[in-house]
């Protein structure tokens, strides 16, 4: 299901787990809720690293992350469980109800609202040569667009936790990003709006005057290959290109938000953040 012919989709705001617990949180649910006041509808995906990462070590695992992605195991899947589904989304949902919006927390396995698969051994980039089997985590194979076109049309704001499940109740760990793009997708958004704790795509990670604007595929894959992007923002960046080769009219990756800045970003493409381009 998409949005029907002449019907503008919704805006996807995907927040990274560091974002939920930062200090600027207060303002993306006060713009989140300003947007849907307006009439705009808004589904919001979202991560956990931080917190996962910080109650592994409280439980004495030690995380592991390749190429920006958490290898996970039965043990790491539960510590997403608890985090991710339980933590993170309850306290992104309370900022929600704080700010005047109207949220539902949900996941994977709330009506397989993101249908999943366990991914097979693969390269990534930053990972080395060879295929990394990286456990319990899944590719979006589905996403429940009824449920989620029934929340939205009654003017609520549905809270997407980042874990997928099979049709027979299998769960599964899966990056946010991938989530949030898969989601755009398949709901024709008008926009998708990546939140990080970085306010752009930078030149120097140093350096937050150093902001890329507008940012191609190809300038992309180059920035990749010479280490100007590293760490967590190479599987952004590939998960965001790969999104707009399917269709999505716009990613946007902002962050470090004051009050006004997402809808400036949805409304003035280029504004704030780097605008993805193919």
């Amino acid at each position: 299901m998409s949005a029907a012919p002449g019907v503008a989709g919704p805006v996807v705001v995907k927040l990274g787990g560091e974002v939920v617990q930062g200090p600027h949180m207060a303002a993306i649910a006060a713009d989140i809720a300003e947007l849907r006041g307006s009439g705009t509808p808004v589904v919001v995906v979202h991560g956990g690293g931080p917190q996962a990462t910080e109650l592994q070590k409280r439980l004495g695992q030690t995380p592991k992350i390749v190429g920006g992605r958490r290898i996970t195991d039965e043990d790491t899947l539960d510590v997403m469980k608890m985090t991710v589904a339980g933590k993170v989304n309850v306290d992104l949902c309370a900022a929600l109800v704080a700010a005047g919006g109207k949220p539902v927390g949900l996941h994977g396995a709330s009506a397989n609202t993101v249908l999943a698969t366990r991914r097979p051994p693969k390269v990534v980039s930053g990972g080395g040569p060879d295929p990394i089997d990286f456990g319990f985590v899944g590719d979006v194979v589905g996403v429940n667009a009824d449920l989620i076109a029934l929340l939205t049309n009654a003017g609520y704001v549905p809270v997407l936790a980042c874990l997928g499940a099979d049709d027979k109740g299998g769960l599964f760990n899966i990056n946010a990003d991938a989530v949030a793009n898969q989601v755009a997708i398949r709901l024709d958004a008008r926009a998708l709006v990546l939140v990080t704790d970085v306010p752009a795509v930078l030149r120097d990670v140093a350096d937050p005057a150093s902001r890329i604007e507008r940012l191609t595929m190809a300038e992309g894959k180059r920035a990749i290959e010479e280490g100007v992007v590293t760490k967590g923002m190479i599987p952004k960046l590939e998960e965001s290109f790969a999104a707009i080769a399917q269709g999505v009219k716009a990613v946007h990756i902002v962050g470090r938000l004051e009050r006004g800045d997402l809808t400036k970003a949805v409304q003035s493409p280029g504004a704030v953040g780097t605008l993805l381009v193919a």
